[in-house]
């Protein structure tokens, strides 16, 4: 268990979801991984990330997926490539990550309450 966070700390973690519209393999990433392009809806729009989720998934079997995310992290260096959100999961009993995401279909953006 991590320390106690006010509620207020819990509020600036901006976490919304999103649906995949486009994922491509990332084969020079020094770890397995996938790009994906999320859209967000009109506020945010679609921003991309890499994730270390290839155990569990494949480019195509994500496009279409609704993801959860944090969107307001600062954009952050992957390799060549610029990660704008953090998509969010949970380690499985090997450690792999298995993605959080809606269990019913949400709009676009949606934030976590």
């Amino acid at each position: 268990m991590t320390d106690e966070i006010g509620f207020d700390d819990f509020l600036k973690v901006d976490v919304r979801a999103g649906t995949v519209t486009r994922a491509e393999p990332y084969p020079e990433a020094r770890k397995p991984a996938i790009k994906l392009w999320v859209d967000f809806g009109g506020e945010i729009g679609i921003r991309k990330t890499s994730a270390q989720i290839t155990a569990h998934y494949t480019p195509q079997m994500l496009v279409g997926m609704q993801v959860m995310a944090v969107v307001n992290f600062p954009p952050r260096q992957i390799g060549k490539f610029m990660s704008e959100v953090l998509v969010l999961g949970f380690p499985d009993e090997a450690g792999e990550v298995i993605l959080a995401r809606p269990d019913k279909t949400i709009p676009n953006g949606g934030r976590l309450h």
